[in-house]
C-alpha cells in the first residue's frame, strides 16, 4: 500500500518550499467519501497488522489496536448502533474522554452517516440539556456513571418541558462511581460493551450512506461570549486535515503521534484521527484526570513517541521541569496551538530539547489556515504564513485591506474557492452564519498584523483590543512580556474605563509557587513592561487572584473579567 492512501486523494506530497506547497497542494475528494470506509477499512485491508492506536491511562493500564481491530471493532460498533434505532442523519453525542473506545464508536457512527457529536466530560445537566434541545440529540454514549447521572438529570428535565428525542442511552465500559458508592440504576441504559461483543465483525457499506455534503459532525465551540455554536463539519472534512498532520505536525510513516486534547474537542479531530491515520501514524492517547507535567514527560519517552502536539499551556509547565532528565532521541518533531505562543515558551523549550515550536493558528470553523511549515523559519510569537487553499487578508474596519505592520481583522477569502475542511455553517443558525460570512469573506474575530516576510502576528479577539489615549493595544503583546516575568504563571489583559484616558490596561494574574502579591511586586511587574515593550502598553491596575475565569475548553472569559470592573 502507497504511503497511506495519500494518492489516491493529493496529486503531490513532496514539495521544496513553502511557496511550492502553497501554490501546487490540493485535494481530491472521492464521490461520497467516507472516512471510515475508505481509509480504515482500507488501511485494515492493506496494513491489516499495523498499529493503529495505542492507549495507557495513569494507573498503568494500556492496550495497542492494529487496523484491522480498529475496522472490526468499528463494525460492531456500527451494528450495536443500528440495532438500537440509530440511523443516517441521527445525531449522536459522545462523552467519551479520552477512552479508547472513543475511535471505533466515533467510525461506527460514520460507517452508518449519523451525525457525531463529541462533547466534553465537564458538561453540567444544564449544559447537555442546551445541547440536546438545539441539534435534537436522539443519543448519547458516555464512559461512566458521574456523567450518566447528569444525563439522567438532564433527560428529565427535557421530558418535563415535552422534550423526547432523547431516546438512546448507553455506557461504554463497566461503571463504577468514584466515591466508592454503590452503582446508580442502569435501567434504561444500555450496556454498549455487552452488546457490542455479541455483533457481527463485518458491517456492509449500506448503499447511499452519505454525499459528500452531509452532516458528519457537529461541534459546539464555546466563544468568550454567548451561548455555544454549532460548527457543522460535512464528510470530506478529514481530508482536510492531510496538511495538519503532514506538514504541521509533521507526523511520521509508522510513527506514534500524540495530541493533547480531549476527545470533546475539535483539536481531536485535527491531532488524534483523520490527519494522522491519512498519513501512515499510529496514534498514541494517554487518558488522564489530572495533568501531572513530569508523568506526561515520562509516558512521552517512555512510549517513543515520534511527534507531539500541545497547547502552549502544556510547554509552559514543562519547562518548569528539569528535562535534562528525559531522552527526547525519538522525538522529531513538536507542534503548539491553541492559543498564542509567548516567546519565552519557545526559547525553554528548543534550549531543553533541541526541538523547534511551530505554531498554527486555526478555529474549530476552519483547520491549519496560518502555520509555521517545515521550509520556513519559525519566528517565535508568530503564527507563520497562510496554508494552501486558504487566501487570507487582514481588513481595516473600513472593510480595506492592511499594509504591512498595521492591524486589521483575520479574514478568509471564499468568494473563488473554498478550503479544505472549512464549516458548512452554523447548524440551524442562518443569521449567525450570515454575520460572519458574507460576501465571499468570512470573518475570524480575531485580529493580526503582517511583517515584511508575509508571518502573522496575533493580537487579541477583535472585541478585546483596548484603546487607550489614542493607542491600540493587543492583550496578547502584553501577556507575553508578563509572561517573561517568573512570578507570573498566568494573566489575562483587559480594558478598564478611565476619565482621563478612556481606558487603561489592567493585568489580572495568577502568580507561581513562591510568589505572593504585594504592591513591591506590581511595581517590578509594571517596570517590568516599561523596559520591555512600549512604556504606554504597562498595566496601570494590576489584580492578583488565583485563578483566571474561563470557559468549559478552557479559553481565559476577558468579557467576564471587564463585566466585574
Amino acid at each position: 500500500m502507497k504511503n497511506s492512501l495519500l494518492e489516491r486523494f493529493v496529486q503531490r506530497t513532496n514539495f521544496d518550499s513553502y511557496e511550492d506547497l502553497y501554490a501546487n497542494f490540493s485535494v481530491t475528494a472521492p464521490l461520497n467519501f467516507n472516512f471510515a470506509y475508505d481509509v480504515v477499512d482500507e488501511l485494515a485491508k492493506g496494513k491489516p497488522d499495523e498499529t493503529a492506536l495505542v492507549w495507557c491511562d495513569e494507573n498503568g493500564a494500556e492496550m495497542s489496536f492494529t487496523y484491522a481491530e480498529i475496522s472490526a471493532f468499528s463494525n460492531q460498533a456500527a451494528h450495536t448502533l443500528v440495532n438500537a434505532g440509530i440511523h443516517k442523519g441521527s445525531p449522536v453525542m459522545l462523552i467519551l474522554k479520552r477512552r479508547f473506545e472513543y475511535w471505533p464508536i466515533l467510525l461506527g457512527l460514520h460507517k452508518i452517516g449519523a451525525i457525531a457529536i463529541p462533547a466534553t466530560h465537564l458538561l453540567t445537566a444544564k449544559d447537555i440539556v442546551y445541547r440536546c434541545k438545539a441539534a435534537d440529540v436522539e443519543g448519547v454514549v458516555c464512559v461512566d456513571e458521574d456523567i450518566m447521572l447528569r444525563v439522567d438529570e438532564a433527560e428529565a428535565k427535557l421530558k418535563a418541558e415535552g422534550n423526547h428525542t432523547l431516546r438512546y442511552k448507553a455506557f461504554s465500559r463497566s461503571i463504577h462511581r468514584i466515591d466508592g458508592t454503590s452503582p446508580l440504576s442502569t435501567e434504561n441504559w444500555v450496556d454498549f460493551k455487552a452488546m457490542r461483543q455479541v455483533e457481527p465483525l463485518e458491517f456492509k457499506r449500506p448503499p447511499n450512506v452519505n454525499t459528500n455534503d452531509d452532516i458528519m459532525l457537529l461541534y459546539f465551540t464555546s466563544g468568550t461570549t454567548g451561548m455555544p455554536k454549532m460548527v457543522q463539519h460535512n464528510f470530506v472534512y478529514p481530508l482536510g486535515h492531510i496538511v495538519t498532520a503532514k506538514y504541521w505536525q509533521q507526523v511520521q510513516e509508522g510513527g506514534l503521534h500524540l495530541t493533547v486534547a480531549d476527545t470533546g474537542w475539535a483539536k481531536a479531530a485535527w491531532g488524534k484521527i483523520y490527519g494522522q491515520w491519512l498519513c501512515g501514524s499510529a496514534v498514541f492517547v494517554y487518558d488522564y484526570d489530572r495533568f501531572v507535567p513530569r508523568e506526561l514527560l515520562e509516558v512521552i519517552t517512555k512510549y517513543k513517541v515520534t511527534t507531539f502536539c500541545a497547547p502552549p499551556t502544556i510547554y509552559r509547565f514543562f519547562i518548569k521541569e528539569d528535562l535534562s532528565k528525559y531522552n527526547f532521541s525519538c522525538l522529531k518533531n513538536c507542534s503548539v496551538a491553541g492559543e498564542p505562543l509567548n516567546p519565552e515558551i519557545y526559547e525553554q523549550w528548543l534550549k531543553g530539547t533541541g526541538l523547534k515550536l511551530r505554531e498554527c493558528y486555526g478555529q474549530t470553523e476552519l483547520t491549519v489556515t496560518l502555520c509555521t511549515y517545515p521550509w520556513m523559519r519559525p519566528k517565535p510569537g508568530s503564527m507563520g504564513k497562510p496554508s494552501p487553499g486558504y487566501d487570507i487578508d487582514l481588513l481595516k474596519e473600513d472593510g480595506s485591506s492592511c499594509d504591512m505592520g498595521d492591524e486589521g481583522q483575520i479574514v478568509v477569502r471564499t468568494d473563488r474557492r473554498q478550503p479544505d475542511g472549512m464549516f458548512e455553517g452554523y447548524y440551524r443558525d442562518a443569521e449567525l452564519t450570515a454575520s460572519v460570512w458574507h460576501d465571499g469573506v468570512y470573518y475570524t474575530g480575531d485580529m493580526a498584523w503582517r511583517d515584511e516576510d508575509g508571518y502573522y502576528w496575533f493580537v487579541g479577539r477583535a472585541d478585546d483590543v483596548i484603546k487607550s489615549s489614542g493607542y491600540r493595544i493587543g492583550p496578547f503583546e502584553v501577556e507575553s512580556v508578563l509572561m517573561e516575568h517568573p512570578s507570573v504563571l498566568e494573566c489575562a489583559i483587559t480594558g478598564v474605563p478611565d476619565l482621563d484616558r478612556g481606558t487603561v490596561v489592567k493585568a489580572t494574574i495568577v502568580l507561581s509557587k513562591g510568589y505572593a502579591p504585594s504592591d513591591a511586586l506590581k511595581v517590578e511587574l509594571q517596570n517590568h513592561v516599561k523596559k520591555t515593550t512600549a512604556p504606554y502598553k504597562y498595566p496601570r491596575i494590576i489584580e492578583f487572584v488565583t485563578e483566571l475565569p474561563k470557559t468549559i475548553s478552557g479559553k481565559i472569559r476577558r468579557v467576564q473579567i471587564r463585566g466585574e470592573e
